[in-house]
């Protein structure tokens, strides 16, 4: 009860949904492409528009053979330190196994743990960046682990200003 009343006042504080949820999550694998990047400057923000056109322009998506989903997940991993230094964007899905990998992308497998999962709500891009600045903000008080935290792009994230996109940070 005291877990599910501190997600509730962090959903209040963070503004970003009444959806925050602690999840456990299972270790996963995914098949994609990176960029090594840094928020510093704005860098991550011209990094991430490239590896975006970079998953679309090259197909990867239907690349994939192994999918779970169709979902579409972001990645941001192998961080120096915090989210002030630099770190591994990936985009790619979900698969069942990194055995074969297609020509020109790349395999992860990621360990599992404890999570906080935060719905944005809105317009994408803009609903999701606003997540991350809520996050940022508060960024000692959610115990990040910084592992690996990621967003998960489904069906309801095309829906316009009705659009939803999972975010998950990794916590202790």
């Amino acid at each position: 009860m005291k877990i599910k009343l501190i997600l509730l006042v962090m959903g209040i504080i963070l503004g970003v949904s009444k959806e925050v949820v602690e999840e456990k999550v299972d270790d996963f694998m995914i098949i994609g492409v990176s960029v090594e990047t840094t928020n510093q400057d704005g860098q991550a923000a011209q990094d991430m528009s490239g590896l975006w056109q970079k998953f679309f322009t090259e197909g990867v998506s239907n690349r994939i053979a192994n999918k779970t989903s169709e979902d579409v997940f972001v990645l941001y991993t192998d961080y120096e330190k915090d989210y002030k230094g630099r770190y591994t964007a990936i985009i790619g899905h979900k698969v069942h196994s990194v055995d074969e990998v297609p020509e020109g992308l790349m395999g992860w497998t990621f360990q599992g743990g404890n999570y906080l999962k935060l719905t944005a709500k809105g317009e994408v891009p803009g609903s999701v960046v606003n997540v991350w600045n809520e996050v940022w903000s508060k960024d000692e008080a959610l115990h990040r682990r910084y592992t690996v935290d990621y967003e998960v792009y489904g069906p309801d994230s095309q829906k316009g200003p009705n659009s939803e996109v999972n975010v998950f940070i990794a916590v202790d």
